[in-house]
């Protein structure tokens, strides 16, 4: 059985994998928790390349069909094994970084994008530098992205130094500060190939990731393209203007923008899959399967095959990453008796795993009308959290 080194682990994938009959071999750092059934290797820095390519040498892997990563950490890593190991796919370390720091991402883009004014924060930078050059409100976050951990909007002094705080303070690349762009959130997910878009599927946030790391919940909802024809070409013209700019390689990726008054706004890309439940969401609206569309573009063989069942929707899907609600204990039986959904899940005990955004379970809702969608969403994640309807 030919192997795919994966970086990273998410369940999903890994059912995808074998659903291919390719066995995977993980390079994971903590607090991952793959199967013990599952081949892996631990690394300390999934975004060391030299580590990942000792891990992935040290491992002995008789026959390797392709790597790939599950999220931003591992997009350079795979990008170097690829090199090294002669396996298909992009193996372009500058491009990939086109990817990685968002003050290069944001800087290579072509002056009709409208974007955040975007610059690294060298050791030792203050406050009022920042705010003099970015405005009163700017945000500080990774350079090489993580989601929205990390992610801080800054309005004072005090605020700017507790947003340093994770970091090391040893780098002046390691952190950006944007101008903050305050508008609600949109985005993309597509495959990219042979410079253009092949696929594409739109998607709003009910509420956003930097809002769900402060505590809410997060969720998200697939746009009906009828309802807003002009937004989503739109945004298709975005992602082709910055892939293009950027020297996109054959990916799956997603792009997120600010919808503002003055039009669009590029908010940042990445060339991997689409994080929480995204790509079940757009499999069940859409039938593309964006697991195997990955696969198949790790593999050489191209997207064609893996978007041919691709169909037009009868109902609109979304998810929420359900949490812990303070004050109050929820149960699975609890969501079921007040609300209809496709999926649920939700581990109630004292001692459940919490993921990122503090999740102890996820659900997917769907319905053949957006705003109604919208609506079960809205009054889901108030149970959630408050604990009623």
């Amino acid at each position: 059985m030919p192997t795919m080194i994966v970086i990273g682990y998410r369940g999903d994938l890994d059912q995808a994998l074998h659903r291919r009959g390719i066995d995977p071999h993980y390079i994971v750092q903590a607090p991952a928790s793959p199967p013990k059934s599952r081949r892996f290797t631990w690394v300390a820095d999934m975004e060391n390349a030299q580590e990942i390519f000792r891990a992935v040498l040290s491992a002995d892997i008789d026959e390797v069909a392709g790597v790939l990563s599950v999220h931003e950490m591992g997009v350079f890593g795979a990008t170097y094994l690829r090199q090294q190991l002669n396996l298909p796919g992009n193996a372009d370390s500058r491009t990939a970084l086109h990817f990685r720091d968002k003050y290069l991402q944001k800087s290579m883009l072509p002056p009709r994008v409208r974007r955040a004014r975007c610059r690294h924060v060298p050791v030792g930078t203050s406050f009022t530098e920042l705010a003099d050059d970015l405005g009163e409100v700017f945000v500080v976050k990774p350079a090489t992205g993580a989601g929205a951990l990390r992610t801080n909007v800054v309005r004072s002094p005090e605020e700017y130094a507790q947003a340093l705080t994770p970091f090391t303070g040893q780098s002046d690349v390691e952190i950006v500060a944007e101008s903050f762009v305050d508008a609600p959130e949109v985005y993309l997910d597509g495959v990219w190939e042979k410079g253009d878009l092949q696929w594409s599927s739109m998607s709003g946030y009910h509420t956003s990731p930097l809002s769900a790391v402060q505590g809410g919940v997060l969720s998200a909802y697939v746009l009906d393209r009828s309802r807003h024809s002009v937004l989503c070409d739109e945004m298709e013209t975005l992602a082709g203007q910055a892939l293009t700019s950027l020297n996109a390689p054959d990916c799956v990726f997603h792009m997120e923008a600010f919808t503002t008054e003055e039009g669009l706004t590029f908010g940042e890309c990445a060339i991997r899959l689409p994080g929480a439940l995204s790509p079940q969401v757009n499999q069940l609206t859409y039938g593309v399967d964006l697991f195997d569309v990955e696969i198949s573009l790790a593999l050489g063989e191209g997207a064609t095959r893996a978007l041919g069942d691709q169909r037009t929707p009868e109902r609109f899907h979304g998810y929420i990453l359900l949490r812990r609600p303070d004050g109050c204990v929820l149960t699975q039986s609890d969501f079921e008796r007040n609300f209809r959904f496709d999926e649920i899940v939700y581990d109630s005990s004292p001692d459940a795993p919490v993921g990122p955004y503090g999740r102890v379970g996820q659900a997917i809702v769907s319905d053949p009308d957006e705003l109604t969608l919208r609506k079960t969403i809205e009054d889901i994640v108030r149970f959630n959290e408050v604990g009623s309807t």
